[in-house]
């Protein structure tokens, strides 16, 4: 009976052991965000991904502003990694475009954006277009910018003297990848 007893115990031990394994993380939650950048309902989470790499900035003339002259957006270049760090695609451009180890990859339209603290680049939410080859990317409907740090355009003066030279910045920022269901 003592032999039973234990046996039942330490079988209930490793079951509730083995229970947390292979749980799936915890879904995404998008209810800390301001509304501009919330991905409308009817959309789920299919992919959550960490971008780190850099942002290349150049010294133009402003637009309709003789004489004056600002950094401009020129492109990302980025490694996406899943959450355990793993890579799993790149981000780049112009245009911007996501593309998946597999070959599949998509560009998209900006929808909104929202400020995230000085010294960081803006969330964003943009809307995917349709994707080219099978794969991760296939599906996607939305992707969200969040949780960015740094990416900022230069500090350094842009004037007449370094037109067109351009400045690279580094940024992370977490792509979260959503599709309709």
């Amino acid at each position: 009976m003592y032999i039973r007893t234990l046996t039942a115990a330490a079988t209930a031990a490793l079951l509730a052991a083995c229970s947390g394994m292979g749980a799936k993380p915890a879904m995404y939650s998008q209810a800390s965000l301001p509304d501009a950048v919330k991905v409308p309902a009817g959309h789920a989470v299919v992919m959550e991904t960490v971008g780190a790499g850099d942002i290349t900035y150049e010294c133009r003339a402003k637009a309709n502003t003789p004489g004056q002259h600002e950094w401009v957006f020129v492109g990302p270049d980025a490694r996406l990694m899943d959450r355990t760090g793993r890579q799993v695609g790149k981000y780049y451009g112009p245009p911007a475009t996501w593309e998946s180890m597999d070959g599949s990859k998509l560009t998209a339209t900006q929808v909104a954006v929202a400020p995230n603290g000085s010294g960081n680049i803006p969330l964003q939410l943009v809307k995917a277009n349709p994707a080219t080859g099978a794969g991760a990317m296939q599906g996607v409907s939305y992707i969200q910018r969040v949780a960015t740090q740094g990416g900022v355009a230069p500090a350094m003066a842009c004037g007449a003297a370094n037109m067109g030279q351009k400045q690279v910045v580094k940024y992370q920022a977490d792509y979260i990848f959503y599709r309709a269901g």
